[in-house]
């Protein structure tokens, strides 16, 4: 550098200044940009602005806007031709398409693999939404954008927008670290305030139990056509067994080798972030009608039953819920429930059972846990009356003991 150039001194002191390991010089008559981060190769890219005193203000600009580019996520060369208008946004660069049908194929075959039936439900409609977005002609630039507007139609804070939100965020990781898309699609570690929370004043999803009886005047007024006879065993077995929806898939009748008794088994195992809940056996409770009366469906005798198609859609839940809600004896209980303050969903018959073994005779909350899939804590802080009734049925051994003198 030339002295008595005190434009020269000036620039590179305004670069050296922004960022550590930035510098220019002269080549060829034009302004020359090198960065060296580390121990990491020098890069460099030429400007096009002469060297010359005139350029000094322009070219400080456009070293500013390189600066922030890489920031970003760019490389130095790409940065240089974005932000001179030379090439697309980094948007259009990925072939998000592709790597959508490669992250496919990794969750379906790879690792802690999924089945098809997850891939279609749980991770295809936001995975879809966000390509879609990202090939429109204003698409999101960061990820915490891609997510926000991926997951803004499922309310905030409830469980399908965290899935959804986790699950996009598991997409984005895959194509930064297997794609090698730019870092700047790494998704944040903490998507709390991506996923939110439910307003103060919202009403909780979590739907209140059913009685027995109100359970079979539902199963009774249902149509009584084959269609209907395989929803009505849908029900039956949520009830009696205590089922969640997806566990109606995963039935089977199993024997025991020694006294040859046939007792249901669901190979079912629910990942949550407490771990993997273990396949089991299942413990029928007959629903008891007002009068007295022991509902004998038979439905062990009667296995293998045909139900109704519950895979399609979103899953055997929204199945359920969807022929349901097209029911008028399901609009009745719905808005008796409603007008009682409480609320109902097709999970009442699997909440129906837990408050129905705790009734009778009763049953401890640990008998109650295993045959319901889950731990003596989830139990408990799922339903009240787990802990209640067993804290009674132990006081009430405990009043009967005589206490020698």
């Amino acid at each position: 550098m030339a002295r008595g150039a005190a434009w020269h001194e000036s620039l590179q002191g305004d670069v050296r200044a922004l960022a550590a390991g930035w510098s220019v010089k002269e080549r060829k008559g034009k302004v020359f940009l090198r960065v060296r981060q580390g121990d990491q190769p020098e890069v460099s890219v030429t400007l096009p602005y002469e060297w010359i005193a005139s350029s000094k203000g322009n070219a400080y600009t456009r070293v500013r806007n390189i600066y922030k580019l890489v920031q970003e996520g760019y490389t130095l060369k790409q940065a240089a031709l974005v932000a001179e208008g030379k090439a697309p946004k980094l948007t259009e660069q990925q072939d998000w398409p592709g790597a959508l049908e490669r992250f496919k194929q990794q969750k379906l075959q790879h690792g802690t693999a999924i089945k098809p039936a997850t891939w279609e439900a749980k991770y295809l409609p936001v995975l879809t939404d966000a390509v879609a977005m990202l090939a429109s002609s204003k698409p999101p630039t960061t990820p915490a954008e891609l997510i926000d507007r991926s997951i803004s139609k499922w309310e905030p804070g409830s469980r399908t927008r965290q899935e959804r939100a986790r699950n996009l965020a598991q997409f984005l990781r895959h194509c930064v670290n297997r794609e090698q898309f730019p870092v700047i699609w790494q998704p944040q570690t903490d998507l709390k305030e991506a996923i939110g929370r439910k307003p103060a004043t919202a009403t909780s999803q979590k739907s209140d139990e059913l009685s027995d009886q109100q359970i079979i005047d539902l199963i009774d007024s249902l149509p009584k056509d084959d269609a209907g006879r395989r929803w009505a065993d849908a029900l039956k077995l949520l009830a009696e067994l205590g089922l969640r929806p997806i566990e109606l898939l995963h039935l089977s009748i199993k024997t025991d080798a020694k006294t040859k008794e046939r007792f249901w088994w669901c190979g079912y195992e629910k990942r949550s972030g407490g771990g993997v809940t273990k396949a089991r056996r299942l413990f029928p409770l007959a629903l008891q009608a007002d009068d007295g009366t022991l509902q004998e469906w038979k439905l062990l005798e009667r296995w293998p039953l045909v139900l109704p198609p519950l895979q399609s859609g979103n899953g055997a839940a929204d199945a359920i819920g969807s022929y349901l809600n097209r029911r008028e004896g399901w609009k009745g209980l719905r808005a008796e429930q409603e007008a009682a303050g409480k609320r109902v969903s097709v999970y009442a018959f699997r909440h129906s059972y837990s408050l129905r073994g705790h009734q009778r005779p009763p049953l401890d909350s640990g008998s109650m846990a295993l045959a319901m899939g889950h731990s003596i804590e989830v139990h408990c802080r799922s339903y009240t009356w787990a802990s209640e009734s067993t804290a009674s049925a132990a006081f009430m051994r405990a009043a009967q003991m005589i206490v020698p003198k």
